[in-house]
């Protein structure tokens, strides 16, 4: 029998150590090894690896051959835009996000799609077959066609499939290799069960979707190198009570990762959202002080919304900062800017902000509106409905600019706009559209405060 013992891996970068350490001497983060169960296999007499009688010699790039991709629908079209256009057979796509933000009902309505043509295996290591049953009834879906599994050895699920075209893991923390003695779920789990699904892939051409929760880091459970082996990364972004849900791609060996899905979350199901243009914006935006609106670039497609900030004078001695759909660190930045620049106080201020929508606005253009939205709340003044505002700023105060002016701009004004203010420096690229909006190029933070709140100017 087979002597078992301890080895701690670090759940974070896969390292391993024979013994318990605080920082994992792979990544140098702190309490992320976890002790695991490994086997050490009975000494066997040592074979000498015999060489192939053939080998592949390396090729100038014009001899090969090259393979056009027959993509296949989802039935989504935003699922598809996403993609890069489509589902490339026999490819891992990986659709990550928090416990109940959509992912088990976005690939339900996949799945039931294409078993109208193509053999269909959903695996529900986490729920029965018949849960999965009443999804498809409350979803109103034509799921006749498609073959149910509620199994998590991967042996089993491997022996299975049986000429299936498309077969969906839900999820892969669930299941499990009956080769390691680990719990499932576990570093080690994840990255053998997720090798073994490639080499099934890529040996009969099988298309995988595997759904992967994700931590409370942001990050997908297990070892990052689960994200290497896939050839599609999707990250649904949204809080779970917002109807509205960004799917985004972070790694596409087929296509673009700038491309963003926008989908709503009814009772009925989960839909794409083809018409986004009042998605992230108030209906009474423009009445209340410390709201802002910018076009945001998310992905190929411009967005526009609303960023709404709330001041409170602080009860502590620290203020607090509580940004949602806005990175900290940027915020707090931004407020020294006001602070040291523009001479507006928020020592004694708690300071809240919220982009409209759950949406995640990472890009440095947002920097002027938000620097915009809390000198509304400072001020006590709202900012008149239809001005937008996009910009970088920088910490001496100025405003860099952006990428994707023209199109920004643009945007505003096919949603109406009558003012932006944006970086002097994008003045040239967008000066042809004077003669339809009211072009504000700025280039310090204080001339847009003064452009917004001119009653100011003696201050």
């Amino acid at each position: 029998m087979a002597k078992s013992k301890s080895v701690y891996v670090c759940s974070e970068c896969g390292a391993q150590s024979p013994q318990w350490l605080g920082r994992c001497p792979g990544c140098g983060k702190f309490g992320t090894l976890v002790e695991e169960l490994a086997e050490t296999p009975a000494p066997k007499k040592e074979a000498k690896r015999e060489r192939g009688s053939s080998f592949n010699r390396p090729l100038p790039l014009a001899q090969i051959r090259e393979e056009k991709l027959a993509r296949v629908s989802s039935g989504i079209a935003e699922l598809d835009t996403v993609l890069g256009g489509g589902i490339v057979p026999g490819s891992l796509v990986l659709i990550g996000g928090d416990p109940g933000i959509g992912k088990s009902t976005l690939l339900t309505e996949v799945s039931a799609h294409l078993s109208e043509t193509e053999r269909v295996l959903y695996v529900s290591a986490e729920e029965s077959c018949s849960q999965v049953k009443m999804r498809c009834a409350r979803l109103k879906l034509d799921s006749s066609n498609l073959l149910l599994l509620n199994e998590t050895c991967l042996e089993d699920i491997e022996e299975a499939i049986d000429g299936e075209k498309f077969v969906v893991i839900d999820s892969i923390q669930a299941v499990y290799t009956s080769e390691l003695s680990s719990a499932a779920g576990s570093v080690a789990q994840v990255r053998e069960c997720a090798g073994k699904l490639q080499r099934i892939a890529k040996g009969r051409g099988i298309t995988f979707f595997i759904v992967g929760h994700v931590t409370k880091e942001g990050s997908l459970a297990g070892p990052k190198v689960l994200e290497h082996i896939m050839d599609t990364v999707l990250y649904f972004e949204g809080e779970k009570e917002d109807n509205f849900k960004i799917l985004r791609a972070y790694k596409n060996r087929f296509g673009s990762v700038q491309e963003v899905g926008v989908f709503e979350m009814t009772g009925e199901g989960i839909f794409g959202v083809t018409d986004y243009s009042d998605i992230f914006l108030s209906e009474n935006r423009g009445q209340a002080a410390g709201s802002c609106v910018t076009p945001s670039e998310t992905g190929n497609r411009c967005m526009m919304v609303e960023i709404q900030t709330l001041m409170a004078k602080t009860a502590y001695g620290l203020p607090r900062r509580m940004p949602l759909g806005i990175d900290y660190n940027k915020l707090v930045l931004l407020i020294a800017v006001l602070e040291k620049r523009c001479g507006l106080p928020f020592y004694n201020q708690d300071v809240y902000l919220n982009a409209m929508g759950g949406i995640r606005l990472n890009e440095p253009a947002v920097d002027l509106a938000v620097c915009a939205a809390l000198a509304s709340g400072y001020k006590n003044q709202a900012i008149e409905k239809f001005t937008a505002v996009f910009g970088e700023v920088g910490l001496t105060g100025e405003v860099r600019g952006v990428t994707f002016a023209e199109k920004r701009v643009n945007e505003c004004i096919k949603m109406g706009f009558k003012r932006v203010i944006f970086p002097a420096k994008n003045f040239k690229s967008v000066k042809k559209f004077e003669d339809k909006i009211q072009l504000v190029p700025v280039q310090y933070v204080g001339q847009m405060i003064k452009a917004l709140f001119p009653e100011e100017k003696q201050n």
